[in-house]
């Protein structure tokens, strides 16, 4: 009698689908965002895009003033362990006083661990000069300070010594499914409903 091989799954599956829908920089406009995912070494991705660039966006006429992309997010995901969760980096670009293109903000966010949708606001920042000096050249030269890849502000090895500045917000929104998570042993339910038989997607990410 033939077996079943997906009986017993070696590899559970994260498929993620939504979208960086908008932002909001009150003293920006003219606006484009990047995106890319950051995960651990058990983590590859098997289908979609792991990175991305949209449109230019101009502020709305309302209110709200906001900055609408509205730009598709769509990966999936193969793990045999849920250490290193994939983390989406958002990096916010726009014109400056000549024209160039320099960076408004970063920010990341863990994909929601729970099945669903979901909707995160993410607190953008970017690194400060460390003197006035430093900034003078900046505003002089048009040059100012950023990553040389985005994806450490999802690492945070070290940030503790970068000097960073809050600076506008971005939506996004997240469409979780998850395959075979259970059958290895995980729960993905919330917190309050967790198996104690089981172990909790956010503990194990701290434990392996």
């Amino acid at each position: 009698m033939a077996t079943n091989p997906t009986a017993n799954p070696t590899v559970f599956l994260l498929m993620v689908s939504g979208q960086v829908e908008s932002a909001q920089f009150p003293e920006f406009d003219e606006l484009y965002c990047k995106y890319c995912f950051v995960y651990g070494p058990d983590w590859a991705p098997i289908t979609g895009l792991e990175e991305g660039i949209s449109q230019i966006t101009s502020k709305s006429r309302n209110v709200q003033q906001n900055l609408v992309w509205n730009f598709p997010i769509d990966v999936t995901f193969k793990s045999t362990n849920p250490f290193g969760w994939p983390q989406i980096v958002i990096s916010v670009y726009g014109p400056d006083f000549f024209g160039n293109d320099v960076v408004r903000g970063y920010g990341a966010v863990h994909v929601p661990f729970t099945p669903g949708r979901h909707q995160r606001i993410l607190p953008m920042f970017i690194p400060e000069s460390t003197s006035r000096l430093q900034k003078l050249t900046s505003w002089l030269t048009g040059r100012y300070p950023e990553f040389t890849d985005p994806k450490v502000v999802a690492q945070g090895e070290g940030r503790e010594v970068t000097r960073v500045r809050s600076q506008g917000f971005v939506t996004v929104s997240f469409n979780v499914v998850t395959k075979d998570m259970k059958k290895l042993g995980y729960d993905v339910s919330s917190p309050t409903l967790a198996s104690s038989s089981r172990t909790s997607v956010t503990d194990a990410m701290y434990k392996f």
